[in-house]
Protein backbone atom coordinates (compact mmCIF):
# COMPACT_ATOMS: atom_id res chain seq x y z
CA UNK A 1 0.00 0.00 0.00
CA UNK A 2 1.56 3.18 -1.02
CA UNK A 3 -0.15 5.26 2.02
CA UNK A 4 1.82 2.57 4.24
CA UNK A 5 5.44 2.26 5.09
CA UNK A 6 6.44 -1.44 5.68
CA UNK A 7 9.71 -3.17 5.89
CA UNK A 8 11.23 -5.39 3.72
CA UNK A 9 9.19 -8.68 3.25
CA UNK A 10 12.78 -11.21 3.95
CA UNK A 11 14.32 -9.30 6.94
CA UNK A 12 14.93 -6.20 8.90
CA UNK A 13 14.40 -2.83 7.77
CA UNK A 14 14.58 -0.98 4.07
CA UNK A 15 15.81 -2.15 1.04
CA UNK A 16 19.04 -0.98 0.03
CA UNK A 17 20.25 -0.87 3.92
CA UNK A 18 22.90 -2.94 5.13
CA UNK A 19 25.64 -3.80 7.59
CA UNK A 20 28.99 -3.51 6.31
CA UNK A 21 32.23 -4.69 7.33
CA UNK A 22 34.99 -3.85 5.02
CA UNK A 23 35.49 -0.08 6.42
CA UNK A 24 35.78 -1.92 9.77
CA UNK A 25 39.25 -3.60 10.02
CA UNK A 26 38.96 -5.34 13.22
CA UNK A 27 35.28 -7.09 12.68
CA UNK A 28 35.96 -9.98 10.71
CA UNK A 29 39.13 -10.80 12.94
CA UNK A 30 36.71 -10.32 15.68
CA UNK A 31 33.73 -12.93 14.00
CA UNK A 32 36.88 -15.38 13.71
CA UNK A 33 38.03 -15.77 17.01
CA UNK A 34 34.32 -15.17 18.36
CA UNK A 35 32.50 -17.95 16.67
CA UNK A 36 35.15 -19.41 14.04
CA UNK A 37 33.48 -17.92 11.01
CA UNK A 38 35.19 -17.01 8.42
CA UNK A 39 33.12 -13.96 6.95
CA UNK A 40 32.92 -13.26 3.39
CA UNK A 41 31.75 -10.07 0.99
CA UNK A 42 28.03 -10.32 0.91
CA UNK A 43 26.76 -11.91 -1.85
CA UNK A 44 23.19 -10.98 -2.54
CA UNK A 45 21.57 -7.25 -1.51
CA UNK A 46 17.83 -8.56 -1.63
CA UNK A 47 15.80 -11.92 -1.95
CA UNK A 48 13.66 -12.31 -5.52
CA UNK A 49 10.10 -11.80 -4.32
CA UNK A 50 10.08 -13.99 -7.75
CA UNK A 51 11.30 -16.91 -6.47
CA UNK A 52 8.48 -17.66 -3.60
CA UNK A 53 5.62 -19.52 -4.06
CA UNK A 54 2.66 -18.20 -1.25
CA UNK A 55 -0.14 -20.55 -0.18
CA UNK A 56 -3.33 -18.98 -2.24
CA UNK A 57 -6.16 -16.76 0.09
CA UNK A 58 -8.46 -18.73 1.68
CA UNK A 59 -10.95 -15.48 1.50
CA UNK A 60 -14.01 -16.49 0.35
CA UNK A 61 -16.05 -13.49 -2.04
CA UNK A 62 -18.38 -13.17 0.48
CA UNK A 63 -15.63 -12.07 3.39
CA UNK A 64 -13.79 -9.90 0.54
CA UNK A 65 -17.12 -8.29 -0.27
CA UNK A 66 -18.04 -7.66 3.27
CA UNK A 67 -14.20 -6.47 4.13
CA UNK A 68 -14.24 -3.91 1.51
CA UNK A 69 -17.37 -2.42 1.97
CA UNK A 70 -16.24 -1.45 5.52
CA UNK A 71 -12.86 0.03 4.32
CA UNK A 72 -12.82 0.44 0.94
CA UNK A 73 -12.19 -2.06 -2.13
CA UNK A 74 -8.46 0.14 -2.16
CA UNK A 75 -7.82 -0.90 1.61
CA UNK A 76 -8.26 -4.60 1.39
CA UNK A 77 -5.30 -6.23 -0.26
CA UNK A 78 -4.63 -9.71 -1.60
CA UNK A 79 -1.46 -8.98 -2.80
CA UNK A 80 1.00 -11.65 -2.19
CA UNK A 81 3.83 -9.93 -1.11
CA UNK A 82 2.02 -8.15 1.11
CA UNK A 83 0.32 -10.82 2.62
CA UNK A 84 4.28 -12.06 3.41
CA UNK A 85 5.04 -8.72 4.99
CA UNK A 86 2.38 -9.56 7.13
CA UNK A 87 2.63 -13.22 7.83
CA UNK A 88 5.08 -12.83 10.94
CA UNK A 89 7.33 -10.48 12.52
CA UNK A 90 11.26 -10.58 12.75
CA UNK A 91 12.13 -13.19 15.48
CA UNK A 92 14.74 -15.42 14.16
CA UNK A 93 12.20 -18.67 13.73
CA UNK A 94 10.12 -16.30 11.28
CA UNK A 95 13.53 -14.95 9.46
CA UNK A 96 14.41 -19.04 8.64
CA UNK A 97 11.15 -19.69 8.17
CA UNK A 98 10.79 -16.48 5.27
CA UNK A 99 13.95 -16.80 3.76
CA UNK A 100 13.20 -20.65 3.33
CA UNK A 101 10.46 -19.87 1.57
CA UNK A 102 8.59 -22.40 4.55
CA UNK A 103 5.23 -20.39 5.24
CA UNK A 104 3.19 -22.87 6.76
CA UNK A 105 0.27 -20.30 7.20
CA UNK A 106 -0.12 -16.92 5.75
CA UNK A 107 -2.98 -14.21 6.39
CA UNK A 108 -5.48 -14.19 3.72
CA UNK A 109 -6.32 -10.60 3.44
CA UNK A 110 -4.39 -7.21 4.82
CA UNK A 111 -7.56 -5.16 5.81
CA UNK A 112 -5.78 -1.29 6.22
CA UNK A 113 -8.56 0.67 8.50
CA UNK A 114 -8.80 4.41 8.02
CA UNK A 115 -10.54 4.96 11.32
CA UNK A 116 -11.76 3.42 14.43
CA UNK A 117 -15.71 2.56 13.41
CA UNK A 118 -14.24 0.89 10.74
CA UNK A 119 -11.52 -1.50 13.31
CA UNK A 120 -14.85 -1.88 15.16
CA UNK A 121 -16.63 -2.72 12.26
CA UNK A 122 -14.27 -5.92 10.86
CA UNK A 123 -14.30 -7.22 15.01
CA UNK A 124 -17.74 -7.14 14.28
CA UNK A 125 -17.12 -9.28 10.97
CA UNK A 126 -14.87 -11.34 12.93
CA UNK A 127 -17.44 -12.87 15.55
CA UNK A 128 -20.26 -13.03 12.37
CA UNK A 129 -18.14 -14.87 10.04
CA UNK A 130 -15.61 -16.44 12.57
CA UNK A 131 -12.64 -14.95 11.86
CA UNK A 132 -9.05 -14.59 13.47
CA UNK A 133 -7.93 -11.18 13.13
CA UNK A 134 -4.42 -10.35 14.26
CA UNK A 135 -3.31 -6.77 15.00
CA UNK A 136 -0.38 -5.60 12.60
CA UNK A 137 1.41 -2.27 13.76
CA UNK A 138 5.04 -2.25 12.17
CA UNK A 139 5.83 -6.09 12.06
CA UNK A 140 8.91 -5.57 14.18
CA UNK A 141 8.10 -8.00 16.89
CA UNK A 142 10.86 -10.79 17.77
CA UNK A 143 8.52 -12.76 20.41
CA UNK A 144 6.08 -14.20 17.22
CA UNK A 145 3.41 -12.67 18.44
CA UNK A 146 1.98 -12.34 14.56
CA UNK A 147 2.63 -15.22 13.68
CA UNK A 148 -0.36 -17.42 12.55
CA UNK A 149 -1.45 -20.64 13.96
CA UNK A 150 -0.11 -22.84 11.07
CA UNK A 151 -3.09 -25.30 11.89
CA UNK A 152 -5.66 -22.75 11.59
CA UNK A 153 -8.51 -23.37 9.07
CA UNK A 154 -10.34 -20.00 9.24
CA UNK A 155 -10.02 -16.74 7.28
CA UNK A 156 -7.41 -15.01 8.75
CA UNK A 157 -7.49 -11.15 8.50
CA UNK A 158 -3.98 -9.26 9.13
CA UNK A 159 -5.47 -5.70 10.51
CA UNK A 160 -2.77 -3.42 9.79
CA UNK A 161 -3.09 0.18 11.80
CA UNK A 162 -0.87 1.96 9.39
CA UNK A 163 -3.36 4.69 8.31
CA UNK A 164 -3.84 5.36 11.89
CA UNK A 165 -0.87 7.72 11.99
CA UNK A 166 -1.74 11.13 13.59
CA UNK A 167 -0.72 12.89 16.82
CA UNK A 168 -4.35 14.34 16.77
CA UNK A 169 -3.95 17.19 19.92
CA UNK A 170 -1.27 18.25 22.63
CA UNK A 171 -2.55 19.19 26.50
CA UNK A 172 0.25 21.60 26.48
CA UNK A 173 -0.57 22.37 30.00
CA UNK A 174 -0.54 18.66 31.44
CA UNK A 175 1.90 17.27 29.03
CA UNK A 176 -0.31 14.38 27.62
CA UNK A 177 -0.73 14.05 23.58
CA UNK A 178 -4.00 11.97 22.04
CA UNK A 179 -2.37 9.30 19.11
CA UNK A 180 -3.35 7.62 17.00
CA UNK A 181 -1.98 3.62 17.70
CA UNK A 182 -0.47 3.13 13.96
CA UNK A 183 1.88 5.99 14.10
CA UNK A 184 5.53 5.37 13.20
CA UNK A 185 8.36 5.91 15.64
CA UNK A 186 9.68 8.79 13.80
CA UNK A 187 6.25 10.10 12.18
CA UNK A 188 5.25 10.53 15.39
CA UNK A 189 8.54 12.23 16.50
CA UNK A 190 8.25 14.51 13.99
CA UNK A 191 4.74 15.74 14.00
CA UNK A 192 5.40 15.86 18.19
CA UNK A 193 8.64 17.68 17.31
CA UNK A 194 7.40 20.64 15.21
CA UNK A 195 5.53 21.65 18.12
CA UNK A 196 8.61 21.24 20.38
CA UNK A 197 7.60 18.44 22.29
CA UNK A 198 8.61 14.73 22.35
CA UNK A 199 7.51 11.16 23.77
CA UNK A 200 11.19 10.14 24.52
CA UNK A 201 10.34 6.50 23.62
CA UNK A 202 12.90 4.83 21.67
CA UNK A 203 13.48 1.18 21.43
CA UNK A 204 15.98 -0.50 19.26
CA UNK A 205 12.97 -0.99 16.75
CA UNK A 206 11.87 2.81 17.09
CA UNK A 207 12.54 3.43 12.56
CA UNK A 208 10.22 0.94 12.16
CA UNK A 209 7.71 -0.04 14.84
CA UNK A 210 4.28 2.44 16.46
CA UNK A 211 3.22 3.04 19.44
CA UNK A 212 0.10 1.01 19.69
CA UNK A 213 2.19 -1.61 18.51
CA UNK A 214 4.96 -0.44 21.87
CA UNK A 215 1.54 -0.14 24.48
CA UNK A 216 0.11 -3.97 22.60
CA UNK A 217 3.70 -5.37 23.86
CA UNK A 218 4.46 -3.74 26.71
CA UNK A 219 7.62 -2.22 25.61
CA UNK A 220 10.36 -0.44 26.71
CA UNK A 221 12.81 2.71 25.33
CA UNK A 222 16.45 3.35 26.05
CA UNK A 223 15.42 6.07 27.55
CA UNK A 224 13.01 4.80 30.31
CA UNK A 225 15.12 5.71 32.81
CA UNK A 226 13.64 9.44 32.38
CA UNK A 227 10.53 8.72 30.51
CA UNK A 228 9.44 5.37 32.20
CA UNK A 229 8.39 2.07 30.03
CA UNK A 230 5.53 2.53 27.92
CA UNK A 231 3.68 1.32 30.95
CA UNK A 232 4.26 4.47 32.61
CA UNK A 233 3.98 6.51 29.32
CA UNK A 234 0.54 5.33 28.39
CA UNK A 235 -2.17 7.27 30.66
CA UNK A 236 -5.65 7.13 28.56
CA UNK A 237 -6.72 4.48 25.72
CA UNK A 238 -9.20 3.83 23.28
CA UNK A 239 -9.88 0.05 22.82
CA UNK A 240 -11.88 -1.23 19.81
CA UNK A 241 -13.60 -4.94 20.85
CA UNK A 242 -16.04 -6.84 19.01
CA UNK A 243 -19.27 -5.72 21.19
CA UNK A 244 -17.70 -2.33 21.86
CA UNK A 245 -15.30 0.44 22.92
CA UNK A 246 -13.23 0.52 26.35
CA UNK A 247 -12.56 4.01 26.69
CA UNK A 248 -9.88 5.04 29.59
CA UNK A 249 -9.93 8.54 30.20
CA UNK A 250 -6.29 10.50 30.42
CA UNK A 251 -5.96 10.70 34.10
CA UNK A 252 -2.66 10.84 36.48
CA UNK A 253 -3.99 7.90 38.83
CA UNK A 254 -7.16 6.48 39.86
CA UNK A 255 -8.66 3.99 42.57
CA UNK A 256 -11.32 2.07 40.12
CA UNK A 257 -10.76 -1.41 40.50
CA UNK A 258 -8.02 -3.74 38.94
CA UNK A 259 -6.23 -1.37 36.63
CA UNK A 260 -7.89 -2.15 33.09
CA UNK A 261 -4.78 -0.09 31.78
CA UNK A 262 -2.25 -2.44 32.79
CA UNK A 263 -4.59 -5.19 31.63
CA UNK A 264 -4.17 -4.24 28.21
CA UNK A 265 -0.56 -2.91 27.86
CA UNK A 266 1.12 -6.08 26.96
CA UNK A 267 -2.16 -8.14 26.32
CA UNK A 268 -1.01 -8.33 22.27
CA UNK A 269 -4.35 -8.34 20.77
CA UNK A 270 -6.13 -10.51 22.77
CA UNK A 271 -8.58 -8.29 24.64
CA UNK A 272 -9.11 -5.89 21.42
CA UNK A 273 -7.36 -3.74 19.03
CA UNK A 274 -5.43 -0.29 19.77
CA UNK A 275 -6.43 2.89 17.91
CA UNK A 276 -5.84 5.40 20.23
CA UNK A 277 -3.88 6.47 23.05
CA UNK A 278 -3.12 9.42 25.90
CA UNK A 279 0.55 9.57 26.25
CA UNK A 280 2.91 11.69 28.02
CA UNK A 281 5.01 14.22 26.53
CA UNK A 282 7.49 16.19 27.36
CA UNK A 283 9.46 19.65 26.19
CA UNK A 284 12.32 19.19 24.20
CA UNK A 285 15.52 19.17 26.09
CA UNK A 286 17.57 22.34 25.66
CA UNK A 287 20.87 20.11 25.96
CA UNK A 288 21.63 16.55 25.25
CA UNK A 289 24.58 14.79 26.10
CA UNK A 290 25.86 11.33 25.82
CA UNK A 291 28.90 10.28 28.04
CA UNK A 292 30.79 7.57 27.79
CA UNK A 293 32.82 5.72 30.71
CA UNK A 294 35.65 2.96 30.54
CA UNK A 295 35.30 0.36 33.97
CA UNK A 296 38.28 -2.05 35.30
CA UNK A 297 35.83 -5.07 35.52
CA UNK A 298 32.14 -5.70 34.92
CA UNK A 299 31.22 -6.13 38.82
CA UNK A 300 32.69 -2.52 39.68
CA UNK A 301 30.79 -1.24 36.33
CA UNK A 302 27.57 -2.67 37.58
CA UNK A 303 28.17 -1.20 41.06
CA UNK A 304 28.88 2.40 39.69
CA UNK A 305 25.07 2.02 37.65
CA UNK A 306 23.02 1.16 40.85
CA UNK A 307 25.11 3.81 42.63
CA UNK A 308 23.52 6.72 39.77
CA UNK A 309 20.13 4.83 40.36
CA UNK A 310 19.70 5.43 43.55
CA UNK A 311 21.56 8.45 44.02
CA UNK A 312 19.29 11.78 43.23
CA UNK A 313 21.13 12.17 40.01
CA UNK A 314 18.39 12.69 37.30
CA UNK A 315 19.71 10.94 33.92
CA UNK A 316 18.19 9.88 30.51
CA UNK A 317 20.03 6.30 30.55
CA UNK A 318 22.75 4.83 32.06
CA UNK A 319 23.87 1.56 30.55
CA UNK A 320 27.24 -0.78 30.48
CA UNK A 321 28.56 -3.07 28.19
CA UNK A 322 30.09 -5.85 29.97
CA UNK A 323 33.62 -7.40 28.44
CA UNK A 324 32.02 -9.23 25.65
CA UNK A 325 30.41 -6.34 24.38
CA UNK A 326 32.37 -3.78 24.74
CA UNK A 327 34.70 -5.92 22.41
CA UNK A 328 32.35 -6.56 20.18
CA UNK A 329 31.59 -2.52 19.91
CA UNK A 330 35.42 -1.84 19.92
CA UNK A 331 35.70 -4.17 16.30
CA UNK A 332 33.26 -2.15 15.20
CA UNK A 333 34.91 1.01 14.63
CA UNK A 334 35.47 2.27 11.11
CA UNK A 335 39.06 2.70 9.39
CA UNK A 336 40.09 6.83 10.39
CA UNK A 337 40.12 7.97 7.18
CA UNK A 338 40.99 11.92 7.90
CA UNK A 339 43.85 13.24 9.89
CA UNK A 340 41.22 14.08 12.99
CA UNK A 341 40.10 10.32 13.00
CA UNK A 342 43.59 8.88 12.84
CA UNK A 343 44.72 11.23 15.31
CA UNK A 344 41.65 10.21 17.95
CA UNK A 345 42.39 6.37 16.65
CA UNK A 346 46.13 6.71 17.84
CA UNK A 347 45.43 8.50 20.93
CA UNK A 348 42.47 5.65 21.84
CA UNK A 349 45.70 2.63 21.46
CA UNK A 350 47.84 5.10 23.21
CA UNK A 351 45.05 5.13 26.20
CA UNK A 352 44.97 1.87 25.82
CA UNK A 353 48.51 0.81 26.34
CA UNK A 354 48.49 3.55 29.36
CA UNK A 355 45.77 1.43 31.10
CA UNK A 356 47.65 -1.71 30.75
CA UNK A 357 50.71 -0.61 32.40
CA UNK A 358 48.44 0.61 35.30
CA UNK A 359 47.43 -2.91 35.70
CA UNK A 360 44.38 -2.61 33.68
CA UNK A 361 43.17 -5.83 31.87
CA UNK A 362 41.80 -5.04 28.51
CA UNK A 363 39.83 -7.59 27.93
CA UNK A 364 37.82 -7.22 30.97
CA UNK A 365 37.22 -3.64 30.73
CA UNK A 366 33.89 -2.84 30.14
CA UNK A 367 32.21 0.69 28.61
CA UNK A 368 29.43 2.87 29.68
CA UNK A 369 27.51 5.35 28.43
CA UNK A 370 25.36 7.99 30.15
CA UNK A 371 22.94 10.39 28.62
CA UNK A 372 22.18 14.00 30.17
CA UNK A 373 19.38 16.60 29.39
CA UNK A 374 18.48 19.63 30.66
CA UNK A 375 19.28 22.97 30.95
CA UNK A 376 22.90 23.50 30.52
CA UNK A 377 24.29 24.12 33.86
CA UNK A 378 22.10 21.63 35.05
CA UNK A 379 23.58 19.05 32.98
CA UNK A 380 27.12 20.24 33.69
CA UNK A 381 25.93 19.56 37.29
CA UNK A 382 24.89 15.89 36.52
CA UNK A 383 27.63 15.00 34.39
CA UNK A 384 29.95 16.55 37.52
CA UNK A 385 28.11 14.30 39.85
CA UNK A 386 28.24 11.26 37.90
CA UNK A 387 31.87 11.48 36.98
CA UNK A 388 32.68 11.84 41.09
CA UNK A 389 30.49 7.82 41.73
CA UNK A 390 31.69 6.14 38.47
CA UNK A 391 35.53 7.18 39.37
CA UNK A 392 34.78 5.70 42.63
CA UNK A 393 34.66 2.69 41.02
CA UNK A 394 38.16 3.43 38.93
CA UNK A 395 36.05 4.31 35.81
CA UNK A 396 37.85 6.71 33.57
CA UNK A 397 36.01 9.46 31.73
CA UNK A 398 36.12 9.08 27.94
CA UNK A 399 34.07 12.03 27.50
CA UNK A 400 31.60 13.00 24.97
CA UNK A 401 32.85 11.76 21.39
CA UNK A 402 31.90 7.51 22.02
CA UNK A 403 29.15 8.59 23.71
CA UNK A 404 27.93 10.67 20.39
CA UNK A 405 29.38 7.61 17.60
CA UNK A 406 26.54 5.19 20.31
CA UNK A 407 23.84 7.69 20.14
CA UNK A 408 24.23 7.85 15.87
CA UNK A 409 24.41 3.97 15.71
CA UNK A 410 21.50 3.27 18.00
CA UNK A 411 19.02 2.08 15.94
CA UNK A 412 21.19 0.21 12.91
CA UNK A 413 22.05 -3.00 15.44
CA UNK A 414 19.42 -5.03 14.23
CA UNK A 415 20.48 -4.70 10.34
CA UNK A 416 23.80 -7.06 11.72
CA UNK A 417 21.80 -10.10 11.93
CA UNK A 418 20.35 -10.18 8.60
CA UNK A 419 24.11 -10.08 7.33
CA UNK A 420 24.89 -13.21 9.50
CA UNK A 421 22.57 -15.22 8.18
CA UNK A 422 23.37 -14.17 4.96
CA UNK A 423 27.00 -15.57 6.26
CA UNK A 424 25.26 -18.60 7.85
CA UNK A 425 25.12 -17.00 11.42
CA UNK A 426 22.85 -16.66 13.92
CA UNK A 427 22.70 -13.38 15.82
CA UNK A 428 19.72 -13.43 18.53
CA UNK A 429 19.15 -11.76 21.33
CA UNK A 430 17.21 -12.39 24.80
CA UNK A 431 16.43 -10.05 27.73
CA UNK A 432 15.60 -9.84 31.17
CA UNK A 433 15.18 -8.27 34.55
CA UNK A 434 16.60 -9.02 37.97
CA UNK A 435 17.12 -7.13 41.52
CA UNK A 436 20.11 -5.40 41.61
CA UNK A 437 21.18 -8.47 44.47
CA UNK A 438 20.62 -10.94 41.55
CA UNK A 439 22.08 -9.34 38.56
CA UNK A 440 25.53 -10.73 38.83
CA UNK A 441 23.89 -13.91 39.28
CA UNK A 442 21.77 -13.84 36.72
CA UNK A 443 24.70 -12.94 34.25
CA UNK A 444 26.84 -15.86 34.94
CA UNK A 445 23.56 -18.31 34.53
CA UNK A 446 22.86 -16.88 31.34
CA UNK A 447 26.43 -17.45 30.16
CA UNK A 448 26.94 -20.73 31.95
CA UNK A 449 23.85 -21.58 29.94
CA UNK A 450 24.87 -20.69 26.60
CA UNK A 451 28.36 -21.90 27.00
CA UNK A 452 26.91 -25.54 27.98
CA UNK A 453 24.41 -25.54 25.03
CA UNK A 454 27.03 -24.12 22.49
CA UNK A 455 29.23 -27.43 23.62
CA UNK A 456 26.30 -29.83 23.46
CA UNK A 457 25.44 -28.62 19.55
CA UNK A 458 29.40 -28.86 18.85
CA UNK A 459 29.87 -25.12 18.29
CA UNK A 460 32.06 -22.36 18.60
CA UNK A 461 29.76 -20.09 20.20
CA UNK A 462 29.34 -16.26 21.58
CA UNK A 463 27.41 -14.45 24.36
CA UNK A 464 27.40 -10.83 25.62
CA UNK A 465 25.44 -8.28 27.41
CA UNK A 466 24.45 -4.93 28.84
CA UNK A 467 22.46 -3.49 31.81
CA UNK A 468 20.34 -1.08 30.89
CA UNK A 469 16.54 0.40 31.87
CA UNK A 470 17.65 1.05 35.95
CA UNK A 471 14.69 1.04 38.28
CA UNK A 472 14.39 1.25 42.28
CA UNK A 473 15.18 -2.48 42.58
CA UNK A 474 16.75 -3.77 39.66
CA UNK A 475 17.59 -3.36 36.14
CA UNK A 476 17.70 -5.09 32.83
CA UNK A 477 20.23 -7.55 31.49
CA UNK A 478 20.03 -7.63 27.68
CA UNK A 479 21.77 -10.60 25.76
CA UNK A 480 23.45 -10.98 22.50
CA UNK A 481 24.63 -14.77 21.50
CA UNK A 482 25.78 -15.70 18.03
CA UNK A 483 26.62 -19.30 16.33
CA UNK A 484 27.28 -21.06 12.86
CA UNK A 485 24.39 -22.55 11.98
CA UNK A 486 24.39 -26.65 11.15
CA UNK A 487 22.26 -29.24 9.85
CA UNK A 488 19.17 -28.54 11.88
CA UNK A 489 18.86 -24.45 12.17
CA UNK A 490 15.71 -24.62 14.30
CA UNK A 491 16.17 -27.39 16.88
CA UNK A 492 20.13 -25.62 17.39
CA UNK A 493 18.57 -22.73 17.70
CA UNK A 494 15.35 -23.78 20.08
CA UNK A 495 17.90 -25.62 22.44
CA UNK A 496 20.35 -22.57 22.58
CA UNK A 497 17.49 -19.96 22.65
CA UNK A 498 15.57 -22.08 25.80
CA UNK A 499 18.80 -22.34 27.35
CA UNK A 500 19.59 -18.82 28.19
CA UNK A 501 15.63 -18.33 28.81
CA UNK A 502 16.18 -21.46 31.45
CA UNK A 503 18.93 -19.44 32.99
CA UNK A 504 17.01 -15.95 33.34
CA UNK A 505 13.97 -17.97 35.57
CA UNK A 506 16.28 -20.70 37.45
CA UNK A 507 18.72 -17.56 38.36
CA UNK A 508 15.81 -15.41 39.56
CA UNK A 509 14.91 -13.18 36.68
CA UNK A 510 11.79 -12.31 34.33
CA UNK A 511 11.16 -14.37 30.82
CA UNK A 512 11.06 -11.29 28.83
CA UNK A 513 11.87 -7.20 29.91
CA UNK A 514 10.26 -5.63 27.03
CA UNK A 515 9.94 -8.09 23.87
CA UNK A 516 6.46 -9.18 25.10
CA UNK A 517 5.42 -12.99 25.10
CA UNK A 518 3.88 -14.06 22.33
CA UNK A 519 4.57 -17.79 21.25
CA UNK A 520 8.36 -17.54 21.90
CA UNK A 521 8.34 -17.01 25.33
CA UNK A 522 5.03 -18.97 26.82
CA UNK A 523 6.12 -21.64 27.45
CA UNK A 524 8.03 -19.87 30.73
CA UNK A 525 5.12 -18.40 31.57
CA UNK A 526 4.10 -20.58 34.48
CA UNK A 527 7.58 -20.19 35.97
CA UNK A 528 7.42 -16.55 35.50
CA UNK A 529 3.66 -15.75 37.01
CA UNK A 530 3.15 -19.16 38.69
CA UNK A 531 0.14 -21.85 37.14
CA UNK A 532 -2.45 -19.86 38.67
CA UNK A 533 -1.71 -16.38 36.93
CA UNK A 534 -1.63 -18.44 33.68
CA UNK A 535 -4.87 -19.73 34.11
CA UNK A 536 -6.52 -16.54 35.51
CA UNK A 537 -4.71 -14.76 32.32
CA UNK A 538 -6.64 -17.87 29.87
CA UNK A 539 -9.74 -17.79 31.83
CA UNK A 540 -9.61 -13.75 31.26
CA UNK A 541 -8.87 -14.33 26.93
CA UNK A 542 -11.64 -16.71 27.28
CA UNK A 543 -14.23 -15.15 28.93
CA UNK A 544 -13.89 -11.72 26.65
CA UNK A 545 -13.02 -13.94 23.34
CA UNK A 546 -14.86 -16.66 23.51
CA UNK A 547 -14.56 -17.70 19.61
CA UNK A 548 -10.89 -17.26 19.57
CA UNK A 549 -11.06 -14.32 16.90
CA UNK A 550 -8.30 -12.48 18.88
CA UNK A 551 -4.87 -13.02 17.51
CA UNK A 552 -5.70 -16.81 19.48
CA UNK A 553 -2.75 -18.40 21.33
CA UNK A 554 -0.33 -15.71 21.85
CA UNK A 555 0.66 -15.35 25.57
CA UNK A 556 -1.27 -18.07 26.88
CA UNK A 557 -2.69 -21.48 25.19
Amino acid sequence: MAHVKHMKWWGWGEEGVHFEYANKPAFAPFVKKALDVDLRPRQRDTIDFATVSVPASRADDDVLAALRSVTGAEHVSLDDELRIVHWAGKSVTELLLTRAGDFARVPDVVVYPGAEDEVAAVLRLAVERDLVVIPFGGGTSISRSLQPDPTEERTIVSLDLGRLNRVLSIDETSGLATIEAGVLGPDMEDQLNARGWTLGHFPDSFTHSTLGGWAATRSSGMQSDKYGDIADIVRGLRVVRPGGTVVLRPLPSTSTGPSLREMIIGSEGRLGVITQLDVHVHRIAEQREVIAYMFPTWQQALTAMHDIARSDIRTTFARVSDAHETAFSLSTQKAPTTLKKKVTAKGQDLLWEVMRRRGWDTDAMCIAYVCFEGEKAEVERRKKAVAGLVKKQGALVLGSGPGALYDQKKFDTPYLRDFLLEQNTIGDVSETAAPWSKLTTVHKAAYDAAHRAFAAQGKTGWIMSHMSHSYHAGACLYFTFGYEIGADPHGEYAAIKSAVQQAFIDAGGTLSHHHGVGLEHSPWMEQDVSPEGVDLMRRLFSATDPGGNLNPGKIVS
